[in-house]
């Protein structure tokens, strides 16, 4: 019997989103095989350590701010979100955190917008986000409900939905919430508080391992 060898496959990449540095979102695996030339566009904070690490790429964006990509007669415009991973003081202890606002236009036209929550809160500084993108085609939300010593630092079912009907998507998609065993919320709670609200037909749920279109379900 031969074994087989294990092989790593990362698929060619123009650019990683990196909200903020914890193991569960660039780990062991990633420091490792990343190319350390590839743009990783992060927090000010993780991109000080990433550049530590060799990543000399790592570019860190304040809040609002943002980082243009191009390819082929394409732009994708990449600004940083406010976010909150802890409630009160105790985000002090946390890792700065970003979402990310991800424009995709074509001829000077926006053809696509695409919010990325980041391990955040739904915290009143996420008002602003749609007073300034009040179109937003689709999210991904990053869910479960983290809880450590009974504290809440990532969105349950009841912020997520409350989130929703504020920045007011045209689909969302959640995400990140079946990582780690401190995770409190699955999602079968967030699908139950949308079909409570009345608009479980505009979230759809994406398997491991599967890829969704992300326009507006017919």
């Amino acid at each position: 019997m031969v074994e087989q060898p294990q092989v790593t496959f990362i698929a060619e990449l123009d650019a990683v989103v990196l909200s903020h540095l914890h193991g569960d979102h660039f780990d062991r695996v990633a420091r490792r095989e990343l190319d350390r030339e590839l743009p990783i566009v992060t927090t000010p904070a993780a991109e000080r350590k990433l550049r530590r690490w060799g990543f000399q790429a790592a570019q860190g964006l304040p809040t609002w701010s943002s980082r243009e990509l191009h390819r082929d007669g394409t732009t994708v415009r990449l600004t940083s979100m406010p976010g909150q991973h802890g409630p009160g003081a105790l985000d002090l202890l946390m890792p700065d955190v970003m979402g990310t606002m991800i424009d995709v236009e074509r001829a000077g036209r926006r053809e696509f917008r695409l919010y990325v929550t980041g391990d955040t809160l739904n915290r009143p500084l996420l008002t602003a986000i749609p007073e300034r993108y009040p179109d937003i085609d689709a999210m991904l939300i990053h869910l479960g409900g983290t809880k450590v010593a009974g504290i809440l630092l990532t969105m349950d079912a009841r912020q997520g939905a409350d989130l929703v009907e504020l920045v007011r998507p045209q689909l969302t998609v959640p995400i990140h919430y079946d990582d780690y065993p401190v995770f409190r919320s699955p999602l079968a709670h967030f699908v139950d508080e949308a079909r409570r609200r009345g608009w479980e037909k505009q979230v759809r749920t994406i398997t491991r391992g599967e890829t969704v279109p992300l326009t507006e379900p017919v």
